[in-house]
């Protein structure tokens, strides 16, 4: 994602539509046609400093525009209740009051999520509160950003404590190297002690990701519509008119998604028909194909768009099915941090490629199970040419296919042909490139075959340039 981009902070992804509407208001004042959605769930775009100050000050609504990459949105899966099967207790209305509660502005990153849903990432935080099958309590997994690993909270949280729990973290989480010690201060400090023991370790079903775009029904007399845009280019003009839509048919609440799109709730079966002459007199299309909608990419990344668009086109003249499978592009590679089933990984661009120009080089990644909830991320191919990938990710969604509903789940292996035996090869730990000793590094004219051991002390990393020590034996 571009950093300089600044951010409008919308709590847990659910704003109004005369707050959106303001927003708006206030973008189109500083010469703006257009705004991103970022995938937690707020606005992103560009803006001159100058105007900041002078913008938040005609904000009916008191909206702060956040430059300081420091702080964080809620995330929270709202959007999910009353239109996707869900935990029996949780409502959206438990969202809507545990949200207002946040007097502060966090600088964690917290989720709020139903364990029973897919649209918004359950383990993409520092805090993440996932609801259990006890009323009105929550598991709470932490990775701080100074861990290496996530760990559970040892004792269920009490909803009307999430406030103080996060709050509590936020003073103390720097000096804290494990969850004991944070639970030991937690339970000095905070003077409620709600907490509930707990009776089975968290369990979050496998839930195929929904399609989420369109006119649906919701109940027995009302609708919920998805919209969704490819380039994540969301026009103001049509954004202020959809608001002033909403606003002259009662409707409450717009929800932006993880996935750069929004739904609105409660739609009534009399508007229907005015709402969708409105979105079809301004050619809105609704009716995306999911090989389309189940991406996730970095906001304003023309490179990314342009390398989805590629692959999406060789699906497409491949008659392949990605059904219930999400795709994401990164840069950053070897980062866990990735909400989809399948991460194309660009690799940075080598010393050599500085100065000529080289093809870059992708690696392919997965979760286990193609779930990202089971949080092993695991490599399926390395140093592929852009060529190489259209098949690469068809063989991967054939694989999906073929182990889908089985109980018991292995590792799908590239080709996914023959077993074969852990191959040792020597890895480099900061970008995880790896040496073969029979492919050798023609790069530095270390012919095949030669073990790493007989490289000499000079060598370094292709990729990143980290020196031969770098590099640690591992088993693939």
């Amino acid at each position: 994602m571009n950093d300089d981009l600044h951010r409008i902070l919308i709590s847990g992804g659910i704003t109004s539509p005369g707050e959106l509407k303001d927003s708006v208001a206030m973008l189109e004042a500083a010469g703006l046609s257009e705004v991103y959605f970022g995938s937690r769930q707020d606005l992103l775009f560009p803006l001159d400093n100058k105007y900041k100050g002078q913008l938040e000050n005609t904000s009916k609504y008191k909206t702060d525009i956040v430059a300081d990459r420091s702080y964080q949105n809620i995330v929270c899966s709202y959007v999910s209740s009353d239109i996707f099967d869900g935990t029996h207790w949780l409502k959206g209305s438990t969202y809507l009051y545990l949200l207002e509660q946040f007097d502060f502005m966090p600088r964690l990153k917290i989720n709020i999520t139903d364990p029973k849903q897919r649209l918004v990432p359950i383990f993409s935080g520092n805090l993440n509160f996932v609801a259990s099958e006890d009323e009105d309590y929550w598991y709470l997994n932490i990775v701080l950003p100074h861990w290496k690993k996530s760990a559970y909270y040892p004792v269920l949280i009490y909803s009307w404590d999430i406030v103080s729990v996060c709050r509590a973290v936020e003073e103390v989480y720097h000096a804290m190297d494990n969850v004991d010690q944070l639970f030991t201060l937690l339970n000095q400090k905070l003077q409620a002690n709600n907490n509930r023991t707990i009776k089975k370790e968290l369990q979050i079903p496998f839930v195929t990701f929904p399609y989420y775009e369109g006119m649906n029904r919701m109940g027995l007399d009302q609708y919920w519509l998805g919209l969704y845009w490819r380039n994540n280019r969301y026009d103001l003009g049509f954004l202020k008119e959809f608001c002033g839509f909403c606003l002259d048919n009662s409707i409450g609440k717009i929800c932006i998604t993880p996935w750069k799109s929004f739904i609105v709730k409660g739609i009534s079966k009399e508007s229907r028909p005015e709402l969708e002459r409105f979105l079809g007199q301004r050619g809105i299309n609704v009716r995306h194909s999911q090989l389309e909608m189940n991406w996730h990419l970095p906001v304003d990344d023309q490179e990314a768009l342009e390398l989805k668009q590629y692959l999406v086109n060789n699906f497409d003249q491949n008659d392949i099915s990605t059904y219930g499978l999400t795709f994401g592009i990164s840069k950053d590679v070897g980062k866990q941090s990735h909400f989809s089933s399948i991460v194309i990984e660009k690799n940075p661009t080598t010393q050599i490629g500085l100065d000529f120009e080289v093809k870059p080089t992708y690696n392919v990644r997965y979760f286990k199970d193609f779930d990202p909830n089971t949080r092993q991320y695991l490599i399926y191919a390395q140093d592929v040419d852009k060529k190489e990938l259209p098949n690469l990710l068809i063989e991967l969604s054939k694989a999906y296919f073929q182990q889908l509903g089985q109980k018991e789940k292995t590792s799908i292996k590239k080709k996914d042909i023959n077993e074969r035996e852990p191959k040792k090869v020597y890895q480099c730990q900061k970008c995880l490139t790896v040496y073969d000793n029979e492919v050798g590094d023609s790069k530095f004219g270390i012919e095949p075959n030669t073990k790493f051991k007989d490289v000499p002390e000079e060598y370094t990393c292709s990729v990143c340039g980290s020196e031969k020590m770098a590099f640690e034996s591992v088993e693939l």
